[in-house]
């Protein structure tokens, strides 16, 4: 990108107008910024258990991405965090490669689709643990395993693993722009259909930002193309 004249600049944006014909973007160091067109790729942050050792032992064990990290637990014992659709395609992706994948859940239900839950309750691999919630981490360096609590009764019991994927939602990064621009239902930036144009003349968005769905690297580089097309495109018709 430098090597075609971008200019790269460290800073967080704190607060932004994209309402007007000139968009308005003010950094933390002071800057102000005016432009024809902005394009939001703020991304999405993975929702996290909120445990000590989470973040010290993210990528030694504790995964947020199963098509990311699956390869690496091979004939392994893993667990998964959730009861959504998300959850359920995680653990039976899993399944591929893992000798045993636990299903954890804090309630007695899933929340997921019935045909995905079909699809895990299915497979012999995947043992559900119902109306239970991840405690603590172990490990030193390396996830070793966890501490489980019921959410009944609140006893705990330790279930040793080589891995752990947290797959309880994540969190579109829209704070900057939610009272401007309109969202989904889901709270991620709405485009029109394969687009990136948003509800403001001017204004894109795209990649994790505007995708529930894939969250993958290639995904969201081949929707910044979009957008960076898009702009292009409106600049192009701008009098």
């Amino acid at each position: 990108a430098e090597r075609f004249g971008t200019e790269v600049l460290l800073d967080d944006v704190i607060e932004v107008d994209l309402t007007g014909t000139i968009k308005i973007v003010k950094t933390g160091g002071g800057q102000t910024f005016e432009a024809k067109t902005v394009i939001l790729a703020t991304g999405a942050a993975y929702r996290e258990l909120g445990l000590p050792k989470e973040k010290e032992l993210s990528g030694h064990g504790v995964s947020w991405c199963a098509t990311c990290d699956g390869f690496f637990f091979r004939e392994k014992t893993i667990a998964v965090i959730g009861g959504g659709d998300s959850a359920m395609e995680e653990a039976t992706f899993l399944t591929r490669f893992a000798s045993k994948v636990y299903l954890i859940h804090r309630r007695d239900t899933f929340k997921a689709s019935k045909i995905m839950q079909e699809r895990a309750l299915a497979n012999p691999k995947i043992e559900v643990v119902w109306n239970t919630e991840v405690a603590e981490l172990l490990g030193e360096g390396k996830l070793s395993g966890i501490i489980t609590r019921n959410t009944v009764d609140g006893s705990t019991k330790q279930l040793d693993l080589d891995g752990l994927f947290i797959a309880v939602g994540n969190d579109p990064r829209v704070w900057l722009v939610e009272n401007q621009v309109e969202l989904t239902a889901e709270k991620f930036i709405k485009v029109e259909g394969r687009s990136s144009k948003t509800s403001l003349p001017g204004v894109f968005a795209c990649g994790d930002v505007i995708d529930p769905t894939y969250r993958q690297a290639i995904t969201a580089a081949g929707s910044g193309c979009v957008a960076a097309l898009d702009a292009e495109h409106y600049l192009a018709d701008v009098k």
